[in-house]
């Protein structure tokens, strides 16, 4: 079976097949019963101590374990090959994006109704980590357009909304979303962004800054105040296609890392756009930017896990390789308490995503977790890379291998979807609900 259909037909696997999936792991003579927390995620209930048995939140069902061989296999065979010249050319590949469609991971969480996987919110993180073992450029297109742009039309699109666009999404059109602003960064609402009702459309003026995707864009979600007299509370989102007159993208940025991701300011001069191309209600964009965003952060912690995942692997053999004073350098036992200590933090912050994956599946409160996942993947993916290229020595500091890239892309994980402070600053603010402060 081919790669593209096998990635299909996993991600379009029912609930009910899943389940039935999972029973058949159980041994012989147990009789269990499996009760869903998400969509693959299972606790087993054991009828003879009438207790639940919650399982690990990193066991994977069959579906998932084959999904995440999939992406790895198309990572590795399609994207691998490639990463070099899109880093060093700043331009995602025009094969990796159709790849990308082909193989069923831009629509993810879209029903199949609407020619999407219909999977889980869940496998979405689980793809987001594997593609960034390779390259989190890649990963960070297919996070964005997943966790962000189609949820919210999932979530607050009306039926003709989501007719017309989710189709697409999940076949050949990428989505940007448009928040940040020159004056509006971790103050997300401090913008300046305006859009004026005049009849039954409004009138959108202002400028986006740093948006990913924006490049390749057939359709962008603009935050925009519709009543600056409300302050946040008139900020509205709206639906722009990307030919609409009066919307203009400027060069992107020459950046740091991430290279082949396209990041780029968004200009709006008196653009047009119908009271039916508002999604959800007016005045509710703060509230849905702040939703997308508490998930998104889990997305961008799967990103970093994957990173530092794909660095310590890709580096690893070199130790065994390398020999220095007569011996591997794998067998100084300083070098193996660095490994080891750092094997394990990478662990500890794949857990915590994963966990903050499952309790939002679960329709539990995630907020903190989701803010510590990326606030501790964030920083585990930078010592990661550090350590790496130190362990590589003077090769790890060239570009013939991987580590300095990955070295590079890592630091926009401390920035972008809430940076480190304010990951903190939620962390504190949910910790002092939680003891009643």
């Amino acid at each position: 079976m081919a790669l593209s259909s096998v990635s299909r037909s996993l991600f379009k696997s029912s609930n009910i097949w899943s389940l039935n999936r999972m029973s058949r792991i159980v041994p012989q003579g147990l009789k269990t019963k499996y009760h869903l927390c998400s969509s693959f995620a299972a606790n087993k209930y054991d009828t003879r101590t009438d207790k639940i048995s919650h399982l690990p939140v990193d066991l994977l069902s069959d579906e998932e374990e084959m999904m995440k061989e999939a992406v790895a296999r198309f990572a590795t065979d399609k994207i691998k090959p490639l990463v070099s010249k899109m880093d060093k050319n700043s331009q995602m590949d025009p094969s990796v994006i159709e790849g990308l469609f082909h193989q069923g991971f831009m629509g993810i969480e879209i029903g199949a109704e609407y020619g999407g996987s219909h999977s889980s919110f869940f496998v979405a993180n689980l793809v987001i980590e594997e593609l960034a073992k390779v390259d989190p450029s890649v990963s960070v297109m297919c996070d964005v357009h997943n966790t962000l742009i189609n949820s919210l039309f999932v979530k607050y699109g009306t039926e003709a909304q989501k007719e017309e666009y989710l189709p697409r999404l999940a076949t050949d059109t990428i989505g940007s979303f448009c928040l940040s602003e020159v004056t509006s960064g971790s103050d997300a609402f401090a913008m300046e962004c305006e859009a004026k009702k005049m009849g039954d459309y409004y009138v959108i003026n202002g400028s986006k800054m740093w948006i990913t995707n924006a490049e390749h864009a057939g359709v962008f979600l603009v935050m925009a105040n519709a009543d600056k007299s409300k302050k946040h509370k008139g900020i509205t989102t709206f639906i722009v296609p990307r030919e609409t007159e009066g919307l203009t993208i400027d060069k992107k940025e020459d950046k740091l890392g991430i290279r082949a991701s396209s990041t780029c300011p968004v200009h709006f001069d008196d653009v047009k756009v119908p009271v039916s191309n508002v999604l959800g209600k007016e005045g509710f964009g703060y509230k849905y930017a702040i939703g997308m965003l508490n998930e998104g952060r889990i997305g961008i912690g799967a990103q970093m896990v994957g990173l530092a995942q794909g660095c310590f692997d890709a580096t690893i053999p070199y130790t065994h390789e390398r020999k220095q004073f007569g011996q591997k350098i794998w067998d100084f036992q300083g070098m193996q308490h660095q490994i080891a200590q750092v094997h394990t933090q990478i662990e500890a912050a794949r857990l915590l995503v994963y966990n903050a994956a499952r309790r939002k599946e679960a329709g539990q409160p995630f907020v903190k977790e989701a803010a510590m996942a990326k606030y501790y993947a964030s920083e585990v993916a930078t010592l990661t890379t550090s350590k790496c290229i130190e362990w590589m020595g003077g090769v790890g500091f060239s570009t013939n291998y991987p580590m300095e890239k990955f070295y590079r892309d890592c630091k926009i994980g401390t920035i972008y979807e809430g940076t480190t402070n304010i990951q903190l600053n939620t962390i504190a603010k949910e910790l002092a609900k939680e003891l009643h402060y």
